[in-house]
């Protein structure tokens, strides 16, 4: 995570909140062959554990029950040139992002909390896409056999740091430049992040 404090979310409720809402992530495990990342839908449930699944053919998933997990999520960031800046030749580039990582320990699910992980998914994607997919649709020999082939982990967090870095050090005839510049280039939602974070 980003050194300056300046660079944090206000609590880790903020922090299940955005991981919630981005609902995706990079989950990294020790192997024997060594260290090993896994790409996943990722669901934050109502006592604020983190739970996916993974492909049965996922290199980490005969190691990773019982060990501790990373679990790092990011949000789509913006590059901010220093020419948009009031002294370019003071200042250099830089990007503006949010991410959260969650650490501890990740178990393997029962079928039944596999099967409620499932459900949690298409209630919470679905909607996103203006769908309403579930599990019962399919065919039940064939919900079956796909069950069979992956395996659901749960994370407890034990720890979790944030960076939420979007141009608080910076006076507000910057900010205000940087956003003008990015409405002008097209990033709204770079623009939308820094008024956020200025509570603009």
């Amino acid at each position: 995570m980003h050194p300056n404090a300046a660079f944090r979310m206000s609590s880790d409720a903020d922090a299940l909140a955005f991981a919630a809402a981005t609902a995706f992530a990079h989950v990294f495990g020790m192997t024997p062959a060594g260290p090993r990342v896994a790409h996943a839908p990722v669901l934050v449930t109502g006592d604020a554990k983190l739970r996916f699944h993974l492909a049965n053919g996922n290199a980490l998933v005969p190691h990773l029950d019982g060990q501790s997990a990373l679990l790092s999520i990011a949000a789509p960031g913006s590059y901010v040139s220093a020419n948009w800046y009031a002294d370019p030749a003071a200042n250099v580039p830089t990007w503006q992002y949010s991410a959260v990582e969650i650490d501890g320990p990740a178990r393997v699910l029962t079928p039944a909390e596999l099967d409620d992980l499932l459900d949690l998914a298409a209630a919470t994607l679905e909607p996103r896409v203006g769908e309403n997919w579930t599990m019962a649709k399919m065919d039940p020999p064939r919900a079956a056999a796909m069950k069979r082939a992956i395996t659901g982990f749960e994370v407890a967090p034990a720890a979790i740091r944030t960076t939420d870095k979007h141009g608080q050090n910076r006076s507000e005839a910057a900010a205000r430049a940087v956003i003008a510049a990015l409405e002008a280039f097209g990033d709204r939602g770079g623009a939308g992040e820094m008024r956020r974070r200025r509570g603009w």
